[in-house]
């Protein structure tokens, strides 16, 4: 686990290249037994051939193997680029004053102990931090592995790595808090010849973050994709800055992020706060951003190799070759879990791959080339050139069944053959149907070296494009408007206002609500219904009490004078029971509005990532059902009605069973409503427009209830 504290301001590219391209390194802690830190580092370097100046610093000891060792910092030269301590955590903040001293530039810290482990860690932590400040040191760690920088072959590690001899103008940049996933996924990269350029691991963050090394990895024109495996970012904004300046440059950030399960879920008043947790916030803005979210490592490992190796990201629709009817099958099975929609191809449509198939295979997709392949092996060329020529095909998946090697080298051949005369730059992805079946090392390299990734899997290959096409950017997916959205009062932090408050704020900003008015007496109510007309709903009135309902203080369905005083009793002795205590500002008298569709919305501002805005199916049930989205505030209306159309229950928008199809125009204009709301407002927490009801094309849309928090 690693934990963070703040630390000094980011730092410069200058000074990072001291810690990743050091022309000079200092061991302090130097040792030659065998498994001793100190000596799997020194052991690194010289296996790496490291050309530059080694220094070695232990008191006990006047040289190891050939080179000398001094006995304290203090015996160093001056300013050399990095030290790295592999020493105990209580001669930590010593050492950290003599370096500086010493004006080193950078300092790698594997001891662990810090800011994980209580009061005094975190306090030591921070005056490692204040050592740095103070000297302008770059900080590494504590409670880190350590970095590899693979393209100058320099290990500032005890971690001994395969050797990395995958080479290319397009590399992969790791960034990660857990030196062990950090070395876990450069190990598989390098597995699968993909060129690294760095991986560094950040450990506590007393003084570099995540966002220092995404910042140097963008002015590095060789990274072209960045994977990270990161628990809790430090500096949200700065990484969102990050993220935008890479779409931007054209370089891929691929995130695992620990965190998404129930337990981390953050509670609220308010159902919006309640569904809108932590990490559903984080992942919203992160992926507005541009960053693609990986959930497993093995993703993370395969879409960081697509997105490297292909010519660009898959992003729209996918064609996928298959040599089996029953695994095409499976296949359709697999894209309807993983939400991936296949373009719909047939014969009367397709003619240039009608023409390339054997008249017995019919058009469809996926393709079921059966195994006429091996017989015609053109037909692997031909197959590829018709749909690589397809409009309607981004992306082309090939599964082939590679049970002999004889056999599958007579496939690679033909597809590296094929993939040489194409020109089309779309993204052609190789999958092994059988894992373990006979397979070249050299047909596989022959289709990376054409940019052809090869997963064992199909299943693997299909995860993997599914989520690069849910996150490729949607067209007209900003849509600021010009919608008013200034609130016309000032409220302080911390308070709620109830329903009728909220609903006299938003009105004059175009939200939709029935006629009301606020009774203090039932004659006053009298009064109101009698203007506003049958039937009417009494609602109880008090910030402390959020959830009406859940104290029996709403009373629907009023029909009359009589009806009304007997629900204004039935009303106030319920809230009466349920929280004694509770003075009520009064009860809200609204017009009773028609049947519709329930939804819910509203907003959440989280102080260290910016707001979102929910939208789903809602009611009383929408915490149990959780058929939600989160979105970016900014959104267009086009891309609010395709965000609504991935929820579960999106089918009773074109009507069900009879029903109307609902006014989703109105729907997303009211979305757009709330977020230049909370945009304009950066005062306002959270907001609950639940239920509201949308009612059918050209109707528009009514919120029943509102609740605001500050």
């Amino acid at each position: 686990m690693t934990v963070m504290t703040h630390g000094p301001e980011p730092t410069g590219r200058a000074s990072l290249d001291r810690l990743l391209t050091p022309r000079s390194i200092a061991i302090v802690g130097a040792s030659d037994k065998p498994g001793a830190l100190g000596a799997s580092v020194l052991a690194n370097l010289d296996r790496a051939g490291f050309g530059g100046e080694i220094h070695l610093v232990n008191p006990k000891r006047e040289s190891i193997g050939a080179r000398r060792c001094v006995a304290t910092i203090d015996d160093l030269p001056e300013a050399i680029d990095v030290a790295v301590l592999a020493i105990p955590r209580s001669s930590v903040i010593e050492v950290m004053t003599a370096l500086a001293r010493r004006r080193v530039g950078a300092a790698v810290l594997f001891a662990a102990g810090f800011a994980e482990d209580g009061p005094q860690g975190i306090a030591d932590q921070q005056e490692i931090a204040r050592i740095a400040r103070e000297a302008g040191m770059i900080v590494e760690g504590p409670n880190c592995l350590g970095l590899v920088n693979f393209r100058d072959n320099i290990p500032l590690t005890f971690v001994e790595m395969p050797a990395a001899r995958a080479q290319g103008a397009r590399r992969v940049g790791i960034v990660s808090q857990s030196g062990a996933m950090a070395a876990v996924l450069a190990t598989t990269m390098i597995a699968r010849e993909v060129p690294l350029a760095s991986y560094v691991s950040t450990g506590n963050e007393a003084v570099c973050g995540v966002e220092d090394f995404i910042d140097h990895f963008l002015g590095d024109p060789e990274i072209a994709v960045i994977g990270m495996i990161v628990e809790q970012f430090r500096k949200p904004q700065r990484f969102l800055d990050a993220a935008r300046a890479a779409r931007a440059q054209g370089k891929t950030i691929v995130l695992l992020h620990p965190g998404s399960s129930e337990a981390g879920r953050a509670s609220a008043a308010t159902h919006t706060g309640a569904l809108a947790g932590d990490y559903q916030v984080m992942r919203v803005h992160a992926e507005h951003a541009g960053v693609i979210f990986a959930e497993t490592l093995e993703e993370l490992g395969d879409m960081v190799e697509i997105v490297l190796r292909c010519p660009r990201p898959p992003q729209g629709g996918t064609a996928i070759v298959a040599e089996s009817g029953a695994f095409k099958a499976l296949m359709l099975d697999q894209c309807e879990r993983a939400g991936l929609a296949l373009p719909t191809l047939g014969d009367a449509d397709s003619p240039a791959l009608r023409a390339a198939l054997p008249p017995f295979v019919p058009v469809t997709n996926p393709l079921d080339v059966t195994a006429q392949g091996l017989v015609d092996p053109g037909l692997y060329g031909r197959t590829l050139s018709a749909l690589a020529a397809d409009d309607r095909i981004d992306t082309i998946l090939l599964t082939l069944i590679n049970t002999m090697e004889g056999t599958s080298h007579v496939k690679f051949e033909a597809v590296t053959a094929a993939v040489r005369t194409l020109a089309s730059g779309k993204p052609i992805i190789v999958a092994g149907v059988d894992e373990g079946g006979g397979i070249r090392s050299t047909d596989i390299a022959a289709l990376r070296e054409l940019g052809i990734p090869y997963l064992p899997t199909a299943e693997r290959a299909l995860r993997a494009i599914a989520r690069l096409v849910a996150a490729a950017p949607m067209t007209g997916e900003a849509g600021r408007s010009a919608m008013p959205a200034s609130l016309g009062e000032t409220v302080a932090p911390g308070t709620m206002l109830p329903e009728y408050r909220a609903k006299a704020l938003l009105a004059p900003l175009g939200f939709a609500f029935p006629p009301s008015a606020l009774a203090a007496t039932l004659e006053e109510a009298k009064a109101i219904a009698a203007r506003i007309g049958y039937p009417v709903v009494l609602k109880a009135q008090a910030a402390a009490l959020p959830h009406k309902t859940d104290a029996g203080g709403v009373i629907v369905g009023i029909a009359d004078e009589g009806a009304l005083a007997h629900g204004w009793d039935r009303l106030t002795a319920n809230v009466a029971a349920h929280r004694p205590d509770l003075v009520l500002d009064g009860v809200l008298v609204e017009k009773m509005g028609a049947k519709g569709l329930e939804l819910i919305i509203g907003a959440r501002s989280d102080p260290d990532w910016g707001p979102v805005v929910l939208v789903g199916f809602g009611g009383v049930a929408a915490e149990l059902t959780r058929d939600v989205r989160l979105l970016a505030p900014d959104l267009s209306p086009a891309a609010i009605v395709a965000s609504l159309r991935t929820l579960r229950m999106a089918a009773l928008f074109d009507g069900f069973r009879g029903a109307p199809a609902i006014d989703l125009d109105a729907v997303a204009d009211l979305v757009a409503r709330v977020g230049a709301l909370v945009r304009a407002n950066p005062g306002l927490r959270e907001l609950d427009l639940n239920p509201v009801i949308a009612y059918p094309k050209g109707q528009g849309v009514v919120a029943l209830d509102a609740l605001m928090t500050f």
